[in-house]
C-alpha cells in the first residue's frame, strides 16, 4: 500500500505541476499559487466542519504550519532559480528534495534492504534526467543554483513535516487545512509586497479578472490536486518506510515530462526517455525488494 499511495501522491504532483506551468503562461506565478491555495482552504474547511476535524488539534499541527510556510518560500526560490535558468539545469536539481525525506527516514532507524538501496539509487539518477539535464552549454549563474537547492530542501522539507502532521484521517485535513491556510498568508504577503514593488497581480494583455475567472477550474485542479498529494503522501510515510515513499513519491517530474508529450506534443529528449526509463526500474526495484 505505500508504493500505491506514493504512486498517486506523484502522478497528483506532476498533474498538478503540469497545470501549473500551463497557468503561468497566461497568469503570473504568484497570483497562481496563492489563487489555487485560496479555492483549497475553502474545499479542506469545509471537509473538516463535516468530519469533526477540529477536534484532533494538537502540538502536532505546528509540523503542519512550519510546512505550510516553507512550502511558498520553496515555490519562490524555485520560480527565482527558473527564471536566472537554465531550466534543464535548474528543473532536475529541484528534485534533489528527496534527499531531506531519505534522511529523515534513515536517522529514524529505517534499513531498506540491498535492492531497495539499488532501487533508491537507480529512482533517483532517472528523476534527474527526465528532467532534462543540460550538460553543456553556458554557464550557470552560481545564485541560480543557491535558489534551486533551497528550494529543494524546501520541498523536502514539506514532505517530511506533512507526513509527522496527524496520525488519523480526520486529523491529516485538519492538517492540510492549516497547511494551505498558512500557505495563502505567506503566498499573499508575498504577492502584496510584489505588487507593492510594481509587480502585476493579474495578466497583462487586459481583461486580468475575466482571465483569471475563467482559469478557476484550472486553478482549483491545481490546488486540490496539491492538497491530494500531500495527503496521499502522508498516508504513505505511515504506512511503510520513508526512505521508499519518499523516492517514489518524487517521480513526478516524469509525470510531468510524460504529460508535456501527451497534451503539448513536446518531444521527448534522449536523456528524458532514458531517465523515464530509469525510474521506472527504480520502481519496480523499490516495489519488489
Amino acid at each position: 500500500m505505500t508504493a500505491l499511495f506514493a504512486l498517486a501522491t506523484a502522478l497528483l504532483y506532476g498533474l498538478a505541476d503540469f497545470g501549473g506551468g500551463l497557468l503561468t503562461r497566461r497568469i503570473p506565478a504568484l497570483t497562481v499559487v496563492v489563487a489555487s491555495q485560496v479555492i483549497a482552504v475553502v474545499v479542506l474547511g469545509a471537509i473538516v466542519i463535516a468530519t469533526g476535524g477540529w477536534s484532533e488539534a494538537g502540538p502536532q499541527l505546528w509540523y503542519a504550519v512550519a510546512a505550510g510556510a516553507v512550502g511558498p518560500v520553496a515555490m519562490l526560490c524555485f520560480y527565482r532559480a527558473l527564471a536566472l535558468g537554465p531550466m534543464g539545469v535548474v528543473s532536475p536539481l529541484g528534485s534533489l528534495g528527496v534527499a531531506v525525506p531519505i534522511a529523515v527516514g534513515l536517522l529514524l532507524g529505517e534499513r531498506p534492504g540491498l535492492l531497495q538501496y539499488a532501487g533508491i539509487a537507480v529512482a533517483v539518477v532517472g528523476i534527474l534526467l527526465a528532467g532534462g539535464p543540460e550538460l553543456r552549454g553556458a554557464p550557470v549563474q552560481r545564485q541560480a543554483i543557491l535558489m534551486t537547492l533551497v528550494a529543494a530542501f524546501g520541498f523536502g522539507a514539506v514532505l517530511a513535516l506533512i507526513a509527522e502532521a496527524s496520525t488519523t484521517l480526520t486529523g491529516l485535513f485538519l492538517a492540510l487545512f492549516v497547511q494551505r491556510v498558512t500557505n495563502v498568508a505567506v503566498g499573499g504577503a508575498a504577492l502584496y509586497a510584489s505588487v507593492k514593488r510594481g509587480a502585476r497581480a493579474l495578466p497583462q494583455d487586459g481583461g486580468g479578472l475575466r482571465v483569471l475567472w475563467a482559469s478557476l477550474p484550472a486553478l482549483a485542479f491545481v490546488g486540490l490536486a496539491d492538497v491530494a498529494a500531500n495527503g496521499t503522501y502522508s498516508i504513505a510515510a505511515q504506512l511503510g518506510p520513508v526512505t521508499i515513499a519518499a523516492v517514489l513519491a518524487n517521480l513526478y517530474p516524469v509525470v510531468t515530462v510524460l504529460a508535456a508529450l501527451l497534451v503539448l506534443r513536446e518531444r521527448l529528449r534522449i536523456v528524458q526517455a532514458a531517465g523515464a526509463g530509469l525510474a521506472l526500474v527504480g520502481t519496480v526495484l523499490l516495489a519488489t525488494g
